[in-house]
């Protein structure tokens, strides 16, 4: 007679199987314990709470991955310099100085002393655009990752498209972050913030 095929073993479902491998450390009697109160208490599976505390083992030591945050380089002075003379299509400080369409443009800015950087930043903030290292601003004064002291981004800081906003869309914006900025909210109000939402929503109202 032919032989009978042996029989095969069957495999314990995944499930009930513990976690063992080569590289698993040896769980002490206390952690042990611990993960049998602890599954019988919950419910789960023993395998998970080892699965658990392996990871722990093999990981408590590492330290967090954080994210280097990008080292941005400053605009130097001539750089500041040389993307304002573009702007207002000179050719150096004096000729700035002379140009009508600079004295039109700045008139009404507070006081501008361009013998030093911060002054030429203050032009380039307005004239030119975001400062490198100032993109996505956080803190005090920001919206939108914009800094409302610094820069006149309306369109940013109330999240809307020039292109396809509604005076509705302006109004409703403007609604909404009034009632987090307006001085009478307890907690959120501002009036330095306030009064600098309402130049912006007067300023893009009139545009639309």
């Amino acid at each position: 007679m032919p032989k009978t095929a042996a029989k095969t073993k069957s495999a314990k479902p995944a499930t009930t199987k513990s976690v063992k491998s080569e590289n698993s450390a040896p769980l002490n009697s206390l952690l042990q314990n611990e993960i049998a109160r602890l599954s019988e208490l919950h419910g789960v599976n023993t395998s998970v709470f080892e699965e658990f505390a392996q990871f722990v083992i093999t990981n408590h030591k590492k330290k967090d991955q954080a994210v280097k945050p990008v080292k941005v380089k400053p605009l130097t002075l001539s750089q500041l310099k040389t993307a304002i003379y573009q702007h207002f299509s000179v050719k150096n400080t004096t000729e700035l100085k002379k140009s009508g369409a600079f004295k039109m443009a700045t008139d009404g800015m507070d006081a501008l002393d361009l013998g030093v950087k911060e002054g030429w930043k203050k032009l380039y903030r307005k004239f030119v655009g975001i400062l490198p290292g100032e993109e996505d601003q956080k803190g005090y004064g920001c919206i939108n990752g914009i800094n409302v002291f610094q820069y006149f981004k309306p369109w940013q800081v109330f999240e809307l498209n020039p292109q396809t906003a509604t005076q509705q869309d302006i109004k409703n914006a403007y609604h909404r972050l009034s009632k987090i900025y307006h001085p009478d909210v307890a907690g959120t109000g501002d009036a330095a913030m306030f009064d600098c939402l309402t130049v912006m929503y007067k300023s893009i109202s009139a545009e639309a």
